[in-house]
């Protein structure tokens, strides 16, 4: 079953926005950032998330910690950092799809911090706000059921991947599926499927446009558990990339060669391909940059040539 929202114009509009920038972030190799640069961006993915859940360490000593540095603070908040660092280290291990790899990142995020780290609820949760319940949680018998329904809409839906890792940002919060740490596995879960698709979200930090605007955030999970729908959600969150990949865009650091440009390609794994998908993964170069590029990666050896004009294939030596 899918779970509910509606393709608004807003939506649809992000996406497109979204989609186009990704291309820009490719055409100037913005995902092949220095070592530095990622390092600094983990550490602002890590410190954000964790801010958003009342952590108190600051970016320095976050930084420490990475560093394998010695800590003053309060040691639930260090253990927090510490767990989240291991569980990004193993980032690109987990499959984003099966629903035991989202147990086991839970187990390594919140060991030593709850006694159910890995397992899902056994009893009622809510959310308070003061002393108002403000979300009241699906019951605990549910929970094995909406979860294994949100990992088939993950494998099966054909919606794309910029709205689906939103959808089950979202229905994550709402199931609450464990005592602790929803929130915190909502963020990194959509954080891995983004990067399935679009390795730039390995390191690009939008939780931390999330942290700077929780009340937004806050604000529209709110709207759409009383409409019973995610369509506030995704728009809230397709927002944030947006920004996100703006702030990514202003690093660039003057024009890139063919070379980067076909290695980069080339990484993605594709064995064949035409000038249209070249183009279509560089959206912003234009068709006489893409033959250039094609044409110096026959030169190189780096692909062979099939066929003449229209019909012309490339595929990877």
């Amino acid at each position: 079953m899918k779970p509910p929202y509606n393709l608004t114009g807003e939506i649809l509009k992000l996406v497109s926005e979204v989609s186009h920038k990704i291309g820009e972030v490719n055409a100037s190799f913005l995902t092949k950032q220095s070592p530095e640069l990622r390092k600094r961006n983990r550490i602002r993915t890590i410190h954000a998330s964790l801010a958003v859940e009342g952590n108190t360490l600051s970016i320095d000593q976050v930084t420490a910690l990475i560093e394998n540095k010695r800590v003053l603070g309060p040691a639930k908040d260090i253990k927090e950092v510490s767990n989240a660092i291991e569980v990004y280290k193993q980032l690109n291990k987990f499959n984003p799809l099966n629903e035991k790899n989202f147990l086991s990142a839970h187990k390594i995020l919140m060991q030593g911090l709850i006694k159910n780290a890995g397992k899902y609820r056994n009893s009622g949760a809510g959310i308070l706000k003061g002393s108002q319940i403000t979300h009241l949680a699906p019951p605990a018998s549910n929970i094995s059921f909406l979860m294994k329904n949100l990992f088939n809409y993950l494998k099966k839906s054909n919606e794309l991947i910029l709205i689906k890792s939103c959808v089950f940002h979202y229905e994550t919060e709402f199931i609450h599926p464990f005592s602790d740490g929803n929130g915190r596995m909502g963020r990194l879960w959509q954080t891995l499927l983004l990067m399935q698709q679009y390795p730039v979200f390995e390191f690009l930090p939008f939780e931390t446009l999330i942290s700077k605007n929780q009340k937004r955030y806050y604000q529209a999970l709110s709207t759409c558990d009383k409409l019973g729908e995610s369509t506030a959600f995704i728009e809230f969150m397709l927002s944030v990339l947006n920004v996100s990949l703006d702030e990514l865009l202003t690093e660039r650091s003057g024009p890139i060669s063919s070379s980067d440009r076909i290695h980069l390609f080339l990484s993605s794994g594709i064995k064949e391909f035409t000038r249209k998908n070249y183009m279509n993964y560089f959206k912003t170069i234009s068709s006489a940059t893409a033959s250039r590029d094609l044409v110096f990666a026959v030169k190189e050896n780096l692909v062979k040539k099939i066929g003449e004009k229209n019909k012309t294939i490339y595929t990877v030596k």
